[in-house]
């Protein structure tokens, strides 16, 4: 994928729930005109449509409440998105994180992990090991290989 000034790193977190932050920067890059065209076909799915489940919102309806308050702050997305979906605990939040910054590794995933890396010209020693690191590789950062 493209660099996409703006664009946030699936690490990023608010209150700790790693994400989020994305999501929303892919929102109000795509309503300004700065999201690449590679971007705007999964907006909403995958790992947008999978965080939107598990905070209880519709997609949907959360891009709708982002544009509507273009300065909101992430903790005021994220206790929008608790008011109208479910209020996370602190072990809920540490599920999430848990299975986010894994996805790849060692599950059902790891095929499209290892088949993106095979696309992308990288092998082993790109140091990618989860969804997440490919992301950051893919975008011109850093994998990090650390949990939170």
């Amino acid at each position: 994928m493209p660099v996409v000034p703006g664009l946030l790193s699936p690490y990023d977190a608010v209150e700790g729930f790693v994400y989020l932050p994305r999501l929303i920067s892919k929102v109000r890059l795509h309503a300004a005109g700065g999201l690449h065209p590679d971007f705007v076909k999964n907006l909403g799915k995958a790992f947008d449509e999978r965080c939107c489940q598990y905070l209880g919102v519709a997609y949907d309806d959360l891009r709708a409440w982002l544009l509507e308050h273009p300065a909101a702050s992430h903790a005021e997305a994220y206790a929008w998105a608790q008011s109208r979906g479910r209020r996370l605990t602190t072990n809920d939040v540490e599920i999430w994180n848990g299975f986010m910054t894994k996805r790849g590794w060692r599950d059902e995933a790891n095929e499209v992990l290892r088949r993106r890396l095979g696309e992308n010209g990288l092998g082993d020693d790109a140091g990618v090991d989860t969804m997440f690191d490919y992301i950051e590789v893919d975008e011109g950062r850093p994998a990090r290989r650390q949990a939170l």
